[in-house]
């Protein structure tokens, strides 16, 4: 999608390769989630691994390095046992102006629908392995917050996250994408609803923004959605547009096109697209994607 010379590259499948495989061979073992930064001329890939349900769900949150954008060494790496998580999702990966590391998790309350959102800070990527956490987005009983993303600029801090309805159990797989402002990305005053649904249309039982491009007042959102609830875990990707208010903060994105993008893999999910800008210009897309066994594989190709 673009915006005059403003532009989102989306996936195209035939010129990407696989980066991380997942932790094994069949529907719920997963790796992709991706959050990417680029800094000094390496790319740090943030990236989650699961397992099927009954055999540890979200396993992990791993950071890895790499300097072509293609082969990464994982440099930190957390645990679900670490929160007292029943699952971990997509980590969150920033470095602060000042150049500090970041990693936000979100970590499922064990026995519930529940999600919250920790932070872990460090001098280093590799510090984050033992930093110390804390709740940043907590949640409470009628909401569950997960995978935030973030962005910082001479306005303050920015963040867009997945939010899940708790009154009813068969219900809290539907979701909406919320916008809040901070000071120091770290207490957050809740702005409303950035992105929800359309009814009758493939997105309509919910949508999570995964990754926002900003330039100037204008923001380009990549966003998962889907129609059912029988589509939860495996989503395509949509692109949504919004614009700065006076205030500095953003407005509600508005869905462009009727066709989400897929993997060519039934049930073709493709989801969590992040996009990274390498030295000299030349970007690269990461995103998670549905292969023929059904397992999720973390791709990238260039932009």
């Amino acid at each position: 999608m673009s915006t005059g010379t403003f532009t989102l590259p989306l996936p195209r499948w035939d010129d990407s390769v696989v980066v991380v495989d997942p932790p094994g061979d069949e529907p719920g073992a997963w790796s992709g989630a991706p959050s990417t930064v680029v800094a000094d001329g390496d790319v740090y890939l943030a990236y989650r691994v699961r397992l099927p349900i009954g055999a540890g769900r979200g396993i992990a949150n791993v950071v890895a390095r790499s300097r072509d954008g293609l082969t990464f060494t994982v440099v930190a790496e957390v645990t679900k046992e670490r929160f007292e998580a029943e699952s971990l999702e997509r980590p969150a990966l920033v470095r602060t102006p000042e150049g500090r590391w970041r990693l936000y998790v979100s970590a499922a309350t064990p026995g519930t629908k529940h999600w919250r959102v920790d932070l872990l800070e460090a001098d280093t990527p590799e510090g984050l392995a033992t930093a110390p956490a804390r709740t940043v987005l907590a949640g409470d009983e009628t909401v569950a917050v997960k995978d935030p993303v973030l962005h910082h600029d001479e306005y303050g801090w920015h963040l867009w996250a997945s939010v899940h309805p708790l009154e009813s159990w068969d219900d809290a797989d539907r979701m909406t994408t919320r916008y809040a402002t901070g000071p120091d990305g770290v207490h957050w005053t809740w702005r409303g609803t950035a992105l929800a649904g359309r009814p009758g249309e493939w997105d309509a039982r919910g949508v999570r923004v995964s990754s926002v491009q900003v330039d100037g007042d204008t923001v380009l959102a990549a966003y998962d959605g889907r129609a059912t609830a029988g589509e939860n875990w495996e989503e395509r990707t949509g692109v949504a547009h919004g614009t700065r208010l006076p205030d500095g903060t953003f407005g509600p994105l508005t869905a462009a096109g009727d066709e989400p993008l897929g993997s060519p893999h039934p049930p073709h999910g493709l989801r969590y697209l992040s996009l990274a800008t390498l030295s000299g210009g030349r970007r690269r897309l990461y995103y998670e994607a549905t292969r023929a066994d059904g397992a999720h594989e973390l791709r990238s190709e260039p932009a």
